[in-house]
């Protein structure tokens, strides 16, 4: 069984978290920086433009890309924010959006 890990009450920034993961596992700073980037390099090859556009830190959240198809330029819409009038709604190109989910273990964390 694990013991009970305390509450942080400031967030950190990226040097205190690589100081303490260092310090947790018994690492080198620069080891652990090594591996975060080398982290960030893989999330990057998964979701960029040619890649498979999902990537799943396992227990903890998927990132996911969404493509959003473009929308076409519309007129004489009725304006939800002044009843009775119409407006023009502009075009919009198609975009990649890039989703964060959190999995079971991190909803785990704020409930417990």
């Amino acid at each position: 069984m694990t013991a009970k890990k305390n509450a942080i009450k400031e967030k950190y920034s990226k040097t205190q978290i690589l100081s303490d993961i260092a310090e947790h596992t018994g690492l080198a700073k620069r080891d652990v920086a090594a591996v975060l980037e080398e982290l960030s390099d893989l999330v990057e090859r998964h979701v960029k433009k040619r890649g498979c556009g999902e990537f799943t830190l396992p227990g903890l959240l998927k990132i996911v890309t969404v493509k959003k198809p473009a929308r076409k330029a519309r007129k004489n819409v009725p304006n939800p924010f002044s009843p009775g009038t119409f407006m023009d709604v502009a075009a919009k190109p198609a975009s990649i959006q890039v989703k964060v989910r959190p999995l079971k273990k991190l909803k785990d964390y704020v409930t417990n």
